[in-house]
């Protein structure tokens, strides 16, 4: 009896609301797969952290030969007059993604982190006594709280201008990640690189303003910063910014909206996190590992590597599954699939990715989740969900809802 191969497939009308039933069957039945479009992808824990901690591959994609079907002709000549992006950290391998990186990484240690954390407690507060004002018994997580926490914090931390143009920058961000996805749509695809164009001129006029009135902010630090003689170039600071601006908020407003709709479907964890607060720290790392905000990361091999009896050839594609990882029962035993926000080694789940790529603001996001997430239990014990038909965003990468509607009171 001859047993058919599974195939991953993104696209299937159920995967927004439950990819993990499709990578529990990957797990089992296909964990190294090669895909119809010529990716290879990973769906067990070892694996995806083994390709994860591998200095020997590449994120650049120069390094790559392009699958057939993944050629677009007419997208590469849309593409070819622009460079933005390219020289952000997380395009780069070293040296130039460790020079980067120093550059910027002092403002993200754990220690100056939680010196923040009087600051985004207090938007937070703002945040939801705004939701309340307006009236009615119903808030949106997303909207009230996920979205312009991180985005506030992010932006103050940058020294971003505040007024209306942070509502066109949540605009620009939204249609530009979606071109972090390996498959979009031609209008998505023309969406992000419209949206591009936009937040570079946009940063290129702020970085002008900021060199002649520097703050104490990110970016001043930036244009001033010199590391063993070294400065950013302008496409070098442009792309940096760009990245810290989108990283530091899209992938926090899934750890919020997915971590409050986990716990409001388990109830009895729910309960146990509104009632202590020493929880908070553990319960975020089970929630970002239950749940992944930023669902696989990809790596470029350099020459052929051997898993679990497959060789992926030299200069492909390879998509390590972070959220099926994080539900690997190798790695977190029988209970993998179930949320336990005291699990003892939840801290061990890869959402932030691995390596030298690690997240450089995994210890922001940890303190926003936990504010905004023990917050809202806190706040609204007795909250359920409003409404019955989830929303969700519609990316591969960056999966999370466009809406979290919550009953309050």
């Amino acid at each position: 009896m001859v047993v058919e191969q599974p195939v991953f497939n993104p696209f299937d009308p159920g995967f927004a609301a439950d990819p993990y039933s499709q990578y529990a069957r990957m797990r089992e039945l296909d964990p190294v797969h090669e895909s119809p479009i010529g990716v290879w992808m990973l769906f067990r824990y070892d694996d995806v952290l083994r390709v994860l901690r591998d200095p020997s591959l590449s994120v650049e994609d120069k390094n790559a030969i392009i699958p057939p079907m993944m050629v677009n002709p007419e997208r590469e000549a849309l593409f070819e007059d622009r460079s933005g992006g390219s020289r952000a950290m997380l395009n780069l391998d070293p040296p130039d993604h460790h020079r980067l990186r120093r550059l910027v990484a002092k403002v993200f240690t754990p220690r100056v982190v939680e010196d923040l954390r009087p600051r985004v407690e207090a938007l937070f507060a703002d945040l939801v006594r705004d939701a309340e004002g307006r009236g009615g018994s119903e808030i949106d997580v997303i909207s009230d709280v996920a979205f312009p926490l991180p985005f506030s914090v992010i932006s103050d931390l940058l020294g971003m201008p505040d007024g209306q143009d942070r509502i066109q920058l949540r605009e620009w961000s939204g249609d530009l990640v979606k071109s972090l996805d390996p498959v979009i749509s031609d209008d998505d695809f023309r969406a992000a690189l419209a949206a591009g164009d936009a937040m570079t001129a946009y940063l290129r006029d702020v970085i002008s303003w900021k060199r002649a009135n520097p703050g104490d902010d990110l970016l001043s630090a930036l244009l001033a910063a010199e590391d063993a003689g070294d400065r950013l170039t302008e496409q070098e600071l442009i792309d940096q910014v760009l990245l810290l601006f989108i990283a530091g908020h899209e992938t926090t407003v899934n750890l919020v909206g997915n971590g409050t709709l986990a716990l409001l479907r388990n109830r009895g964890q729910m309960q146990k996190l509104a009632s202590d607060p020493s929880l908070d720290v553990n319960a975020v790392d089970e929630l970002l590992r239950y749940d992944s905000p930023v669902q696989n990361s990809r790596r470029i091999t350099i020459v052929d590597i051997e898993m679990r009896g497959h060789t992926i050839p030299a200069h492909s594609f390879v998509l390590t599954a972070l959220a099926s990882a994080n539900r690997d029962a190798d790695q977190f035993g029988p209970s993998a699939e179930q949320l336990d926000i005291t699990r003892a080694n939840a801290g061990t789940h890869v959402a932030f990715g691995g390596g030298f790529h690690h997240c450089l603001g995994a210890a922001l996001a940890r303190l926003e989740g936990q504010v905004a997430i023990g917050g809202l239990v806190r706040r609204y014990p007795q909250m359920e969900l409003a409404g019955d038909e989830l929303v969700y965003n519609g990316r591969l990468v960056l999966r999370g809802l466009t809406a979290l509607p919550v009953s309050v009171g």
